[in-house]
């Protein structure tokens, strides 16, 4: 088996089609097809449902997909290794990250590293956070900028944390509770709410807070990004609970402080567990505003995260399990 064949699987696996396939990778067709058939022979085993339209992965390839994906990531990160040590940090990085960070400047972040490491090429995906923890574990995204479930980790992912903030209520200027000083979870009862689709952290924070107090709740607006959310709100058609970061966005929304116990909105940096952390992730890490840890289980300047579903060091006055206990 080589390299090149396993490029050649995984591109053919992305496009999910021959000639795309082999138009991405600058090569014939006719042998691009002859590789996929070798390796085939060689695995015994066929890795695709082919049609006159388009292939489709079997069992067999979506198994070696995913093998396939690490191997050539930790070819990449192998090589980029060597580079740096010659002082010619290179290659790709692949960053992800929510739609808006209150304690996190990602323009800024990346701006920084572009300016120490010009020649590694930047990418940024922007998504939600299942999405994007799905990516990081799946060898995709190098580093993923995320909120923190409610159970406080994610399987297949190191979590170290960024940043807490309280949730808030976000309500119309001529909604019932928008003059008061604060209010409880119960109050809340029978409202409408204007939400994240499901798959987004921040409605888990939610669901999980109003499910502890024993509230069902309906959520009768679903939004993809936090000015619509804020936009509707304001127009009176719902409430919602949002990190308290969102109280500086220009807009007609009001918001009030709730009672305690207050559900907590918490941002992390993830990484896959068990996989060395490329040079170029490597070097993103060490910027001071990601607070990754230096030293210890998941250690970015090791290139060795922690085990899989742990929440890192929160350094000064707290640990992982304090946050993760906060979370929830």
């Amino acid at each position: 088996m080589e390299i090149r064949q396993l490029e050649y699987f995984v591109t053919v696996a992305e496009e999910r089609h021959f000639t795309r396939a082999a138009q991405r990778l600058h090569v014939a067709q006719s042998g691009l097809s002859a590789s996929i058939r070798t390796l085939e022979r060689e695995l015994g085993a066929e890795l695709f449902i082919r049609s006159t339209r388009n292939v489709d992965l079997t069992d067999a390839g979506r198994a070696l997909l995913v093998e396939a994906r690490h191997t050539l990531n930790d070819l990449a990160a192998a090589r980029e290794a060597v580079a740096a040590v010659q002082g010619l940090l290179s290659g790709r990085l692949v960053v992800g990250t929510l739609q808006c960070l209150g304690a996190l400047s990602v323009p800024d972040l990346l701006a920084r590293f572009h300016q120490d490491h010009p020649g590694v090429e930047i990418r940024l995906r922007q998504g939600g956070s299942h999405e994007l923890l799905a990516q990081v574990r799946a060898g995709d995204m190098d580093v993923a900028i995320v909120s923190v479930p409610p159970a406080g980790e994610s399987a297949g992912v190191v979590l170290t944390p960024l940043s807490s903030e309280p949730m808030v209520l976000a309500c119309g200027p001529g909604h019932r509770l928008a003059e008061q000083e604060q209010v409880g979870l119960a109050d809340l009862k029978d409202e409408s709410f204007v939400d994240f689709h499901p798959g987004w952290i921040t409605r888990d924070v939610t669901d999980h807070a109003l499910a502890g107090a024993r509230i069902e709740r309906r959520v009768a607006l679903e939004v993809n990004d936090v000015h619509s959310l804020l936009d509707f709100v304001g127009a009176g058609l719902g409430i919602a609970l949002v990190p308290h970061s969102f109280t500086g966005k220009q807009t007609r929304a009001r918001f009030v402080p709730l009672q305690a116990p207050v559900p907590v909105w918490q941002t992390a940096v993830a990484v896959a567990a068990g996989r060395r952390c490329s040079a170029a992730a490597q070097a993103l890490l060490r910027d001071p505003s990601l607070r990754w840890p230096a030293q210890g289980g998941t250690g970015a300047r090791s290139g060795r995260p922690g085990r899989a579903g742990s929440v890192g060091p929160v350094g000064p006055g707290g640990t992982g399990a304090d946050v993760a206990a906060r979370t929830a």
